[in-house]
């Protein structure tokens, strides 16, 4: 029986040994399965686990490797779905009581393109009810309760995309989907200890996804290293007719390979004094020793600073706005308040509140800082600063009084659509995962990708992983 170590290999070197017949796909994927049966639910990790699909459809993988037929380096690659992409036939909750029940009859885009490279359906992971589209004060805001964080399982592993942070940090598949509409998957990166990637905007296809706000949800993987997320990006981008919302063709794919990596430009890193009001004591040490590391291995660290503007309050209102209307038959309904957490069963009320005037007024802002942004990547290739300025949270923490903190760098990241990348740094006192996050201009996904890249080229921290009895 393979050890614990290979549940914590990358992608990559998991793929060398399938492709080199070393390792067995249907093998691999059994002892996934085991140890997410046993795991999953000390973490509520899992929404639901699909052995049958998962066996099947490793023995699919297996079978075509054996007959010289090689798909590329997802091929027979378990892995977990977010629980609000469509999976034909099974339950997708959004992690909401309403929607316990809701099948859909056809896949999401993400799902097919995953399954067209041959990659292995685990199951859907757990998430924060609606994506945390009607807010949430608690991190319990989900059918399957708080997902515990597997370095501390006192504490949060972060929303929305709480399971998929938990699945990957505890080793119970190789990487994980999960979607960003502010944060989610750079904070769960962060306080889980992995690397996951913001893709920018329309970049990956939403059909079949839940839509909370449609102008800003982005899908995105979280997995063991940059490269990885490079090499699950390359599988899952790319126009798609069905979502309006993808950018052209000949914008959309990507393409990774570790030669390009030869021929690629030096960045230049803009770090940001102003990403944050201050910095926990425990993630102030290790950004300081990231920021030492930027300067001895990328050409040109500068300090920078983000553009003063209300784009924050313009975010909050396109949220609220488009995620009143994306839930409008739920509050309408009156079903809103089935949801688990206090906040979200009366905040879709609120958020109807906003008028048309303060929404075109939002869209405005949303311009202008766009315009800022863009001119701000003339000068640098990259922007840098702490993926958030606490580590990992209490489980019990009331998020709506004791995590409230000025994030203008999420704020503008996403009403911009911009690519970010967050990768482990470093750990506090108390040994907790510490992320910087790496944001580029607007299409450039491969320059987020390639600074995490080279950061972990450089050091090990993306290696560490809980110890887990």
């Amino acid at each position: 029986m393979p050890g614990e170590e290979i549940f914590h290999l990358s992608v990559s070197e998991l793929a060398k040994r399938i492709e080199a017949k070393k390792l067995s796909p249907v093998e691999l994927t059994q002892i996934y399965l085991d140890r997410s049966q046993k795991l999953g639910p000390r973490y509520n990790a899992y929404a639901l686990l699909t052995p049958e699909i998962a066996l099947e459809q490793a023995k699919a993988a297996e079978k075509e490797i054996g007959r010289g037929h090689y798909r590329g380096p997802l091929h027979g690659i378990p892995y977990a779905a977010k629980d609000l992409l469509a999976v034909k036939g099974l339950p997708t909750t959004w992690g909401a009581k309403p929607y316990a029940n809701q099948v859909f009859d056809y896949n999401a885009t993400v799902i097919d393109h995953l399954r067209g490279v041959g990659a292995v359906m685990l199951g859907k992971a757990s998430m924060i009810e609606l994506a945390g589209g009607m807010g949430y004060r608690f991190a319990s805001a989900s059918l399957q309760l708080e997902a515990k964080n597997p370095w501390d399982t006192t504490c949060w592993t972060c929303g929305s995309s709480s399971g998929s942070g938990a699945i990957v940090a505890a080793g119970l598949a190789a990487f994980a989907i999960g979607t960003e509409t502010w944060g989610s998957i750079i904070c769960p990166s962060a306080f889980c200890g992995v690397s996951g990637l913001r893709p920018t905007y329309g970049r990956v296809s939403r059909y079949g996804a839940m839509a909370l706000a449609p102008s800003m949800d982005k899908i995105g993987p979280m997995a063991r290293s940059a490269e990885d997320c490079a090499r699950i990006f390359a599988a899952i981008a790319g126009h798609d007719p069905k979502d309006r919302g993808t950018v052209p063709i000949d914008k959309g794919a990507f393409t990774y390979s570790p030669s390009m990596e030869l021929h690629a430009r030096p960045l230049k890193v803009g770090w940001l004094t102003n990403a944050w009001k201050s910095l926990a004591p425990g993630v102030a040490k290790p950004i300081d020793a990231a920021n030492r590391i930027l300067k001895k291995y990328f050409s040109s660290v500068k300090d920078a600073a983000l553009p003063v503007g209300p784009w924050e309050d313009a975010g909050n209102i396109i949220v609220g706005v488009e995620s009143a209307a994306s839930f409008r038959t739920l509050i309408r309904s009156g079903r809103v308040t089935e949801l688990t957490d206090p906040l979200g069963q009366i905040a879709g009320y609120v958020n109807e509140q906003y008028s048309a005037a303060d929404y075109l007024q939002a869209l405005k802002v949303r311009e202008i800082i766009q315009k800022k942004m863009d001119s701000m990547f003339d000068t640098f290739d990259v922007l840098a600063a702490a993926s958030q300025p606490v580590p990992a949270t209490p489980l019990t923490m009331n998020l709506e009084t004791d995590l409230t903190f000025p994030d203008p760098l999420g704020g503008i990241g996403n009403i911009c659509g911009l690519p970010a990348m967050s990768v482990p740094c470093g750990f506090t006192d108390k040994n907790l995962p510490v992320g910087l996050q790496f944001v580029g201009r607007a299409g450039d996904d491969y320059a987020v990708i390639q600074a995490g890249r080279t950061f972990q080229l450089h050091t090990d921290w993306h290696k560490r992983h809980p110890r887990i009895h």
